[in-house]
C-alpha cells in the first residue's frame, strides 16, 4: 500500500509537471492596493497580494489602523495566550495586525488574529522577492477547523514594505492604512463574464464538500444572473496529462482517458479499491457536454440544474457515481441524451478529445489571467477571484464586475447590498410628498442620481435638486381643506401607489384630423401638422399656412379699401347736401328780390347778412 502511494504520489507530480510546456507556464498574483494614509513621511500607495482565504471585500475598501504585536510576532499561537486582544473600541478604527511569515500556515496566523478581535491581517515577507499568493494548506482534520471559519480578509506585502510599517510603529506613530479592491475585478460595462474551474470528484475531502456546498446555494443567483442577460458562465473543468513514459502503466490506464491524454487523480488515492480516476474525466466530460447542449438551446442555466442534482442524486459515497444515474438526472431534465454522448465521443480511442483538449488550452493564461493551476478557481472579467468559494464573497466579485450603476437587483439583495440609503436617504435629494429619491444603493456604495420616474428623467445634481421634465415637479398630495392624494391634471392612478400620464394620442383624445400627428408629454399633449400645414388647436384641425396668411392679408385690404370707400361715399353726400342747401338759399335770395311771392315769408339770406 504505501509503494502505491509513493508511485501515486511520484505519478501525480509528473502529471502536474505534465499540465502545460514549462516555456508559457505563468501564475499570476491577484493584486489590491493598499494605500497608507498616515504618518506623511511613509504615505503612499503599495501592492499587496490577496490571500486565497478568508473573504476579500471584492468591490470595496477598509480602512484600519495598523498594529505589530510585541510578542507572538509570527501569529503561529493564539494572542489569547499572550493575553493580547485586537478588539477596536467604539468610534476607533478597525485593528489591521501585522504578522511575519514562517513557522506555520498563513491561514492559521489569520485565524489567530480573527479570533483575537483583528478586522484584517497583513502578513510581511521574510525574504526579498516578489508577491506570492497566500494559499490555504491541504484541508486534514486539524486545518478544517479554521479554513472554513475565516472570515476577514488577508493580505503579503513585500519585506521591505513590512519593515517600514514596523519602524513607524515602533517610533510610536499611528499608521493608517486603507485597503482596497474596488479595481481588483475590471468592470468595463454592464455583463460580467464568469468561469469556475471546478470537478466532479466528491470525495477529495474539505474542499470538494466546500466546492458542492457552493454550487448549491450559488445557484440560484446564478441562475438569475444568467436568465437576465446579465452575466456570460462557462464552467471549465481542470485535467491532466500522462507522461508518455508512463501511459502503459497501470496507473495511467485507471487514471486517463483516450490513451493517457486526460487524466483526474484516483478519488480515494487508492488504486486497489473505489473509484478510479477515468470515472472522474468521464463525468467532468458529459457535464462540460451537458452544457453545450444546453447552452445551444440559449438556456445555459440549466447547467447548474444538472450538477447540483448529480450531486444530490449520485454521491460516490452511495455507490451512484456512474453513468446510469446520470442518465437519469439528464432525463429528468428533460435533455437529450444522444446529444450528449454524441458531444463527449469515444474515450477509448486513441485520438485527441475536442472537448477536453478545449478545456487543456484554456488552462494556459492569456492576457491578464494567469494559468489556472488551484482546484477549484473562479474567474472573473478574466481575473481570478481570491478567497473563500462562499456564496456571499463570491457575489459580492461577481457584482464588482459590473460598471457602476448598473448592477442587477441580485447584487442589492441582503448579501451584498450596502443599504447607505435607510440613513437619511444618503445625504441625497428626496421629495418625501411624491415618494421619489435620488439615492441609489448600488454594489460600491450610495450613488445620488436623479431618478427616472415613469419614462421622465428628472435632472438636477442628485444631491439638492431633481427637476422633472421642463422644470415642472409633480406631486399626488393636495390641501383643499382636507389632505388628499390625487394625481394632477394630465395623470391618472389613485394618487396613493402610483400616478401614471394620460396617454391622450393614444387614447384618441386630441389630435383628430388626418394630417395631425401626436406627441404625448409629461401631464399634456403637443399635435402638429405635416408638411406647409398650420394646426389650429379650437378647430382640431390643419391648414395651410401659405392660404391663412394670404387670405388674412387679402381680407385686410378689403375691410381697408371698403372702409375707405364707405368714408369718401359718406363725405361726398355730406359735402352735396350742404352744397345744395346753400345754392338753394342764394337762388331764393335773388328771386325774391325780383319777384316777391305774396305767400313767401322773407327768407333769411347771406347777402342780407353781408349788408347788415
Amino acid at each position: 500500500m504505501e509503494l502505491q502511494r509513493s508511485l501515486l504520489g511520484l505519478l501525480l507530480g509528473f502529471l502536474v509537471l505534465s499540465l502545460t510546456p514549462l516555456s508559457s507556464a505563468r501564475f499570476v498574483v491577484e493584486k489590491n492596493s493598499l494605500r497608507v494614509t498616515s504618518p506623511d513621511k511613509i504615505k503612499g500607495t503599495y501592492d499587496s497580494a490577496i490571500g486565497n482565504f478568508g473573504i476579500p471585500q471584492y468591490g470595496g475598501s477598509m480602512a484600519g489602523t495598523v498594529l505589530y504585536p510585541k510578542e507572538n510576532q509570527k501569529g503561529c499561537k493564539e494572542f489569547s495566550e499572550f493575553g493580547i486582544s485586537f478588539k477596536s473600541t467604539p468610534g476607533a478604527l478597525p485593528t489591521f495586525v501585522l504578522v511575519d511569515r514562517g513557522d506555520c500556515f498563513f491561514a492559521l496566523k489569520v485565524w489567530n488574529a480573527q479570533k483575537a478581535g483583528a478586522s484584517a491581517v497583513l502578513v510581511a515577507d521574510n525574504i526579498e522577492e516578489r508577491l506570492i499568493t497566500m494559499d490555504s494548506p491541504e484541508e486534514d482534520g486539524s486545518t478544517s477547523k479554521y479554513i472554513e471559519n475565516i472570515t476577514i480578509p488577508s493580505a503579503l506585502i513585500e519585506k521591505s514594505f513590512g519593515q517600514t510599517l514596523k519602524k513607524s510603529i515602533s517610533s510610536g506613530d499611528m499608521v493608517n492604512v486603507n485597503l482596497d479592491w474596488r479595481e481588483a475585478v475590471p468592470h468595463p460595462d454592464d455583463r460580467v463574464e464568469y468561469e469556475l474551474w471546478t470537478n466532479s470528484n466528491d470525495e477529495c475531502g474539505v474542499k470538494c464538500d466546500m466546492l458542492m456546498e457552493f454550487v448549491k446555494d450559488f445557484r440560484g443567483a446564478a441562475q438569475i444572473l444568467e436568465i437576465g442577460g446579465y452575466t456570460q458562465f462557462t464552467p471549465h473543468y481542470i485535467t491532466w496529462y500522462c507522461p508518455q513514459a508512463f501511459t502503459l502503466s497501470k496507473q495511467c490506464k485507471s487514471q486517463c482517458i483516450n490513451h493517457g491524454r486526460y487524466c483526474a487523480p484516483d478519488p480515494e488515492q487508492d488504486f486497489s479499491t473505489g473509484y478510479e480516476g477515468k470515472d472522474v474525466v468521464l463525468e467532468n466530460l458529459r457535464q462540460l457536454c451537458v452544457f453545450k447542449v444546453v447552452n445551444k438551446t440559449n438556456k445555459p442555466w440549466v447547467w447548474w440544474d444538472y450538477v447540483t442534482d448529480f450531486q444530490i442524486r449520485c454521491p460516490m459515497k452511495e455507490k451512484k457515481y456512474n453513468k446510469e444515474c446520470a442518465d437519469s438526472v439528464i432525463k429528468s431534465l428533460g435533455l437529450d441524451i444522444k446529444k450528449v454522448e454524441q458531444c463527449m465521443g469515444d474515450p477509448t480511442a486513441d485520438s485527441e478529445n475536442s472537448v477536453l483538449k478545449e478545456e487543456q488550452d484554456a488552462q494556459v493564461g492569456k492576457g491578464s489571467r494567469g494559468d489556472v493551476t488551484i482546484l477549484p478557481t473562479l474567474v472573473v472579467n478574466n481575473r481570478q477571484y481570491r478567497g473563500k468559494l462562499e456564496k456571499g464573497a463570491v457575489l459580492k466579485a461577481i457584482c464588482s464586475g459590473f460598471e457602476e450603476t448598473t448592477e442587477p437587483a441580485v447584487c442589492l439583495s441582503s448579501d451584498v447590498e450596502t443599504n447607505e440609503c435607510l440613513d437619511n436617504n444618503g445625504g441625497c435629494w428626496q421629495n418625501k410628498a411624491a415618494n421619489l429619491t435620488a439615492c441609489k444603493d448600488t454594489f460600491r456604495g450610495r450613488v445620488c442620481e436623479c431618478p427616472l420616474v415613469d419614462g421622465v428623467q428628472f435632472k438636477g445634481d442628485g444631491y439638492t435638486t431633481c427637476e422633472a421634465r421642463d422644470g415642472h415637479a409633480f406631486s399626488a398630495c393636495t390641501d383643499n381643506g382636507e389632505v388628499q392624494c390625487q394625481c394632477p391634471p394630465g395623470l391618472k392612478g389613485d394618487g396613493v401607489k402610483s400616478c401614471e400620464d394620460v396617454d391622450e394620442c393614444k387614447e384618441k383624445k386630441a389630435c383628430q384630423c388626418p394630417e395631425c400627428s401626436c406627441k404625448n408629454t409629461w401631464g399634456s399633449y403637443d399635435c402638429s401638422c405635416s408638411g406647409n400645414l398650420l394646426y389650429i388647436k379650437d378647430h382640431d384641425t390643419c391648414i395651410s399656412k401659405a392660404a391663412s396668411g394670404g387670405k388674412s392679408a387679402w381680407a385686410a385690404v378689403w375691410v381697408i379699401l371698403i372702409g375707405l370707400a364707405m368714408a369718401g361715399g359718406g363725405a361726398y353726400l355730406v359735402y352735396k347736401y350742404r352744397l345744395r342747401s346753400y345754392m338753394d338759399s342764394e337762388i331764393r335770395a335773388i328771386m325774391a328780390q325780383y319777384m316777391p311771392l305774396d305767400s313767401q315769408a322773407e327768407v333769411p339770406n347771406h347777402v342780407n347778412d353781408e349788408r347788415a
